[in-house]
């Protein structure tokens, strides 16, 4: 029986330690949450690859100065090799018998240490530091990204878990309502069909909160999984951060912030500046090829003959004829992505002229916002009390009176969500402008 009872009492413990686990709350900052999301971002860990990847084929670039070095050696077994020596007869007559050749050993060693190639290893050294560059600001792009999401998974966490407390708080203030129109009913105050409505409401809210739920968790499990935090942990967002004060400049110098912080526009001219590298990397097989040469030769035929220490230096000098026609459509072709990367420039100075703007829209949209959803919460809080007294003096209808509190309820929602719809907007005016990282 103790024995039992020990089991029973440990699996209690087990079920306890598992139900605090899923239930882990945890009360998160947003600089917190950018600090989290750069770390565990799968994205920047793919950009560092890619800066390695450029890294490697800088290094490969800069290799081809040094020279090449080939070794070969083999050894032969030959069967009844005739070996006819052209060698002048011997003055002093006689002769001697031809030996029998069964093998032969030889070995070779070459160096090429490249001179002139018209230019080919210079450019190709030259486009492969611009494309480096260019990978390291991609990453830095793709690290504004990350902050940019996260942040806006904040606030979309946020605006979920704002709706969910209005709507319990709504939720609680009609139930109570029930519960005094049922006191009414009972005493033939109230119309029965005055207590229908009123658990109406109570049905509907309580249909609307488990779809607000239902967004609360997919918002906490997609912040989970960002920050790289367990999936059962739920996150408690800072509501102060929609209390700080948002300062915001002019247009015109946000415009100019994007032409000097955006990481896009300085990593595609840098990859047209490399690919210009390319076509003079291209026109070099219109050259000769020059090297300097040397090498050792060492073979042995047993009772024939052997050389050791033959030793060769020299310059060599290589051209290929075809290139004189083959050589243009290669031009040709690394010219027109030359023309392809300045048309995406200026298309991509286009679009962030015009992101700029729409964010810049979007702000003092959402400033407008906030001030007319502050005053419609007046309203609407100054309808609820009249009509209220209305319904209490038999002036108004039930449906009057559940009318204006579902009309407060969406004026607090709409004030929440526009608040947090602004510190949304001047984040992407921020990234529109390259200056989110020292926004946030």
């Amino acid at each position: 029986m103790r024995h039992k009872l020990k089991i029973v009492t440990i699996a209690m413990a087990l079920i306890t330690t598992h139900v605090v686990q899923a239930q882990d709350t945890k009360r998160l900052g947003l600089k917190e949450a950018i600090d989290l999301s750069i770390q565990n971002s799968k994205q920047l860990k793919i950009s560092g690859a890619k800066i390695e990847e450029a890294t490697a084929s800088l290094k490969e670039a800069v290799q081809r100065r040094l020279p090449d070095a080939k070794v070969a050696a083999a050894y032969l077994r030959l069967n009844s090799a005739k070996v006819d020596m052209k060698a002048p007869p011997n003055p002093n007559g006689g002769g001697g018998s031809v030996p029998e050749v069964t093998q032969a050993l030889y070995g070779i060693v070459n160096l090429s240490l490249p001179v002139y190639t018209g230019g080919r290893i210079r450019y190709g050294i030259e486009s492969s530091k611009l494309l480096e560059q260019a990978a390291r600001l991609d990453a830095e792009t793709q690290k504004d990204e990350v902050i940019t999401n996260a942040v806006e998974a904040y606030i979309n966490l946020f605006k979920a878990k704002s709706a969910v407390d209005l709507l319990n708080e709504n939720l609680l203030q009609a139930q109570q309502r029930v519960k005094d129109f049922r006191s009414l009913e009972k005493n033939g105050l109230l119309a029965r069909n005055d207590l229908m409505k009123a658990e109406l409401q109570v049905s509907n809210t309580e249909l609307s909160l488990l779809d607000m739920e239902n967004n609360w968790q997919l918002a906490n499990l997609n912040m989970n999984l960002m920050l790289g935090l367990p999936d059962q942990t739920i996150i408690v967002p800072d509501t102060t951060v929609l209390a700080r004060n948002l300062t915001v400049k002019n247009l015109d110098d946000y415009l100019q912030d994007a032409v000097r912080n955006r990481k896009e526009l300085t990593a595609i001219d840098l990859r047209k500046q490399a690919a210009e590298s390319g076509v003079k990397a291209t026109k070099a097989d219109y050259y000769p090829n020059v090297a300097l040469t040397g090498g050792y030769i060492a073979a042995d035929v047993p009772e024939t003959f052997s050389i050791v220490n033959a030793v060769n230096v020299g310059v060599g000098v290589s051209y290929n004829i075809g290139s004189l026609w083959k050589t243009k459509a290669k031009v040709e072709g690394a010219e027109a992505r030359v023309k392809q990367l300045a048309i995406t420039q200026d298309l991509l100075n286009d679009q962030i002229r015009l992101q700029v703007n729409r964010s810049y829209l979007n702000w003092l949209s959402s400033q407008k916002k906030i001030e007319v959803f502050a005053k419609a919460i007046e309203q609407a809080n100054e309808n609820y009390r009249i009509v209220k007294n209305k319904y209490e003096n038999s002036l108004a209808t039930m449906t009057d009176l559940l009318d204006a509190d579902l009309a407060q309820l969406q004026a607090r929602l709409n004030y929440a969500i526009a608040k947090a719809d602004a510190l949304s907007a001047y984040n992407q005016l921020n990234q529109a402008a390259g200056t989110i990282g020292q926004a946030n």
